[in-house]
């Protein structure tokens, strides 16, 4: 192989490794914010952790991220506005980053 050829190949493996990690991190945020919405919705915590993964799955219907903040704007009609929601996960993205770094 020439040196091009391996610069090559490093930099599609950092692309993958990058993409993972950055799905990984929001699929940490929605759980992140499942809880946080389950929370304000009163849920115990069996139910918590299901509706935390209906939001996870959410994000997977369609690309970026406002198939969830439709879900959780709507299931938190008239305690929380879609602001919050959206500044939420804004919080809550700084937070999974900090978390899945801190396990690597």
């Amino acid at each position: 192989m020439t040196t091009f050829d391996d610069r090559e190949q490093a930099f599609e493996a950092k692309f993958a490794h990058d993409e993972e990690m950055r799905f990984r991190v929001q699929a940490r945020r929605n759980k992140l914010l499942g809880l946080w919405a389950a929370d304000l919705l009163g849920h115990s915590d069996a139910a918590a952790e299901a509706y935390a993964s209906t939001i996870v799955t959410t994000d997977l219907q369609e690309p970026g991220e406002e198939d969830v903040l439709r879900k959780v704007s709507a299931d938190l009609a008239g305690k929380v506005d879609e602001s919050d929601v959206r500044k939420k996960m804004a919080e809550l993205l700084s937070q999974a980053m900090e978390q899945m770094l801190a396990e690597a």
